[in-house]
């Protein structure tokens, strides 16, 4: 269901009557105010009025944005008209050293942080508000409502851009790095895409249902310490009036992202862009922090296409690791010959070994919740489910939830041979542009670790995602996936063996794929 919100310049119906309608269980009171999801009222960040003051200006978002935007700015022009040796040219090194495993880092310590301060939906939205921070009443563009049958699909539709683009990236050796124009031009198609979106539909529709990180930064920020922009005191929310924070006041936009912080319960769809707290006339929105993996662990509603998003994300770096091995190549120049296609990745199996993987996770959540269903049903006790499909959601969805820090682990390890191998390069990158150092320079051929401690860190990594799933399996299977069954500790111990299973599989992935990047 789209929130259907707009501008206080045009008309409008009422938004919350719509989250009323869609989450009733959440506004039942204050006494569900600081429910096992909400963050604890002693760790809002904006008690400090140093804090408050620097995040009520309106110049703060623009600050944080805009030395991002040089950055990017600089990786197009670099990439474009600098060196074609990528390791010498700042826009590859930047982008593929160090770059996604910042995002990574970031992600997983504070959430949407990147959203805050990402360069391509700040550029679109400067143009699409017209200002560079002030508080203007007519956007620019068509402002229409993103069609409701795609905003159905929710995070799945982002993982489907994220897995486009990864075949892109892949197909061009983009990420190799390649040639440096291929990572200009790619940056650039996502400007322009983020532009067309912003110019086409209202707010940050781009960010919300399309942006190929989107779904990513949701999931595995969930495991953060911020838990974004959240009321004090939801009673209040229900008694305002005016709903400043969704429609927008004289001192700040409506919510970019569609999100009533009275309604939220996790991090997932805050964007950290502080709107709601600079227009709420009550002083009724703060800035939470949390305990990390709260959001994994705690929220009272789960859905199910973020479970299927986190299933098919698990499946593609899982795809990453298997198309290392020699295996795999096997396999993908087999079918290019068959089907006529130039080189990898065959889209056919790329595709084809995702979906699979995918549905491997989704049907193991099916096994278990069918076996121990039917052990109730054997012994005529009142646990197990009736309907497949109820079993199945009740159990696959917050079991998603459970993989995702073992999701988070696998992909950062997965960045972990470039940054490792070569990050020391964009230090002569810089140079470079000012004609100052070489490919044979001591920096550019120096490496942080050895092929085998590489191997080392990804396996702790994996290991420690793992423990941290172990943990967060068990929480979740305790409160929520007996529910299929009274054999309580039977659920927890088999998703137990499960999680320590899949974090096995994918260290040792990484031991056979031996620091290839």
């Amino acid at each position: 269901m789209v929130l259907e919100v707009q501008d206080r310049a045009a008309p409008q119906s009422d938004p919350i009557a719509a989250a009323v309608k869609l989450r009733p269980r959440v506004l039942e009171g204050s006494e569900q105010r600081f429910g096992p999801s909400d963050p604890d009222p002693n760790l809002d960040l904006l008690q400090r009025p140093r804090i408050a003051r620097l995040v009520r200006n309106r110049k703060f978002q623009f600050l944080l944005i805009l030395p991002n935007q040089i950055v990017f700015w600089t990786v197009i022009f670099v990439g474009l008209l600098g060196t074609a040796i990528p390791g010498l040219n700042f826009g590859a090194a930047i982008t593929w050293y160090v770059w996604f495993c910042l995002v990574f880092v970031m992600m997983v310590v504070v959430g949407r942080a990147w959203c805050a301060m990402c360069p391509f939906g700040g550029f679109a939205e400067w143009i699409q508000r017209r200002t560079l921070w002030q508080r203007t009443q007519k956007a620019l563009g068509l402002g229409r409502k993103f069609p409701e049958p795609l905003a159905r699909l929710g995070f799945i539709l982002p993982v489907g851009t994220f897995l486009l683009l990864t075949w892109i990236e892949e197909f061009f050796n983009i990420a190799g790095p390649g040639n440096p124009a291929a990572t200009s031009f790619m940056v650039i198609g996502i400007v322009v895409t983020a532009l067309a979106f912003f110019l086409v539909f209202e707010r940050r529709t781009f960010c919300r249902y399309i942006c190929p990180l989107t779904s990513l930064i949701g999931t595995v920020g969930s495991m953060g310490t911020v838990a974004g922009f959240r009321t004090k005191d939801r009673d209040v929310c229900l008694n305002c009036k005016t709903k400043d924070c969704m429609r927008g006041g004289e001192q700040g936009f409506g919510c970019p992202w569609y999100t009533w912080p009275a309604s939220a319960d996790s991090n997932l769809y805050c964007g950290l862009c502080s709107e709601c707290y600079k227009s709420c006339p009550e002083g009724n929105v703060g800035l939470f922090l949390q305990k990390p993996f709260t959001s994994v662990v705690a929220p009272r509603r789960r859905r199910a296409d973020i479970a299927w998003a986190i299933a098919l994300l698990w499946g593609l770096v899982l795809y990453q690791q298997i198309n290392a091995t020699n295996f795999f190549g096997v396999i993908d120049n087999w079918l290019n010959t068959e089907l006529h296609f130039p080189h990898y990745p065959n889209p056919v199996d790329y595709l084809g070994m995702i979906g699979v993987l995918a549905l491997a996770t989704a049907g193991v959540g099916w096994m278990i919740a069918k076996i121990f269903a039917r052990r109730d049903l054997e012994l005529d006790r009142p646990g197990a489910f009736a309907d497949r499909s109820s079993r199945f959601r009740a159990f696959f969805v917050p079991f998603a939830y459970g993989l995702i820090p073992i999701v988070g682990a696998d992909y950062f390890a997965r960045q972990l041979p470039k940054f490792l191998q070569h990050a020391p390069r964009v230090v002569p990158a810089v140079a470079h542009i000012f004609g100052a150092s070489s490919s044979h320079s001591a920096i550019y051929n120096f490496s942080l670790a050895t092929n085998g401690w590489i191997v080392v860190v990804q396996v702790v990594v994996v290991a420690l995602g793992t423990l941290a799933a172990a943990w967060s399996m068990w929480k979740i299977s305790g409160r929520e996936l007996a529910s299929i069954s009274t054999s309580r500790l039977g659920v927890r111990l088999t998703t137990l063996a499960v999680v320590l299973g899949s974090g096995t599989v994918a260290a040792l992935l990484y031991v056979i794929m031996h620091a290839a990047d």
